[in-house]
């Protein structure tokens, strides 16, 4: 385990940051004083308080490196870790790559979420054909294919995702979500089941779950 100094120092911090929610100086202040490795250690072992702190923390100032810390952390004991990380790894998925593949992905994201999916479609599949080792590339270009009901490839770009990443849940919640919508009650519900089993606290997913159990027990 890291020194009590550290565990103290990033406990402090934290509280700082609960009671002035200034994101900016939380940053800096992590900057000046740990390392995404260090951080990552925290989040594994530490007290709630610490591992809650490094979940934060890494959201801000970490890359898609602490993906595996970060994706562990979705099962931690803790619901405020599992809830922080989950923050903090959608965030580091947009920091994969270099910097000018990073800021075009950040530009396909924006393009999904304002429902402009033929141009976000174009673009991920521009940055794709440069490389195509980017999970979050190929999960937002599955948001796109969603988006216009092309349901079985988008399937098809989800598992990609999964594939580069395996603690994509999102990408694993969206095969369901594609396999519903193709009328396939039974695949939908193993896409969900494999969703929670790498983030349990998805309330949404969780609900479908429930929901196809009852409909496929009516049936038999």
């Amino acid at each position: 385990m890291s020194s009590p100094p550290r565990i103290c120092c990033l406990q402090q911090l934290y509280r700082q940051y609960l009671v002035e929610q200034d994101v900016d100086e939380f940053t800096r202040r992590i900057l000046a004083r740990y390392t995404p490795a260090t951080l990552e250690r925290l989040l594994g072992n530490a007290p709630n308080m610490v591992r809650r702190a490094a979940a934060l923390a890494l959201g801000l100032v970490a890359d898609y490196g602490s993906n595996q810390a970060l994706g562990d952390a979705l099962r931690d004991c803790d619901p405020g870790v599992r809830h922080l990380s989950e923050g903090s790894i959608r965030n580091v998925w947009l920091r994969d790559g270099e910097s000018a593949q990073q800021q075009l992905l950040r530009t396909i994201a924006r393009q999904n979420a304002s429902g402009r999916h033929r141009r976000a479609l174009l673009l991920a599949t521009e940055l794709i054909g440069h490389t195509g080792k980017i999970a979050e590339a190929w999960n937002q270009r599955a948001i796109a294919h969603f988006g216009l009901t092309h349901y079985t490839e988008s399937i098809h770009d989800c598992r990609q995702a999964l594939t580069l990443n395996s603690y994509h849940f999102a990408a694993q919640a969206g095969i369901g979500q594609c396999f519903l919508r193709l009328g396939n009650d039974l695949w939908a519900l193993e896409s969900f089941r494999r969703g929670l089993n790498i983030y349990p606290d998805q309330d949404d997913v969780r609900d479908q779950v429930a929901s196809l159990e009852r409909k496929l027990r009516k049936k038999k």
